[in-house]
């Protein structure tokens, strides 16, 4: 049986589910859901973690995770988790790491379909060119992400 919270983020309302077995998903909502006003104790960690993310206090995540998904989609995962706070890396190179060059499309793929937003940073995940392509959240919360990790601080000029 898993456990659902849902909870406030600058970006909007965040769905938490997990066990005891480990968090199997979070993600950001495009509607609106009642904030859960007790948060089961499997998912009390997440959320503490996610808050001090979001406060800038926390740049890696220690959590038990229980993502599920294919034996690749679990590589480009685990892969996504060496990409350090404040650095992006693109499709291409990710998909050098796994070793196939010609696997772009399905690493990205993969990526598109990672149940752990903010946690697996997906939004690091940019093209070779540098531009902000493919976000399952929206681009201007992909954008919010990076400039909320930048070590470099910048007024909007738009």
């Amino acid at each position: 049986m898993e456990d659902i919270c849902y909870i406030n983020s600058p970006l909007g309302i965040t769905k938490i589910t997990g066990n005891s077995d480990g968090v199997t998903s979070i993600s950001v909502l495009n509607n609106s859901e009642k904030i859960t006003p007790i948060i089961p104790e499997s998912l009390e960690d997440c959320v503490l973690q996610l808050n001090q993310y979001f406060q800038g206090a926390r740049k890696d995540f220690s959590l038990t995770l229980n993502p599920q998904g294919t034996a690749f989609q679990q590589r480009v995962w685990h892969l996504l988790h060496t990409i350090p706070y404040g650095k992006t890396v693109s499709y291409l190179e990710l998909s050098k790491q796994l070793g196939d060059i010609k696997a772009i499309r399905a690493v990205a793929n993969a990526n598109s379909k990672n149940p752990l937003w903010i946690v697996a940073p997906c939004h690091r995940v940019i093209g070779s060119d540098g531009s902000l392509t493919g976000y399952a959240g929206g681009l201007h919360r992909k954008q919010w992400l990076l400039e909320h990790e930048s070590p470099y601080t910048q007024e909007r000029l738009f």
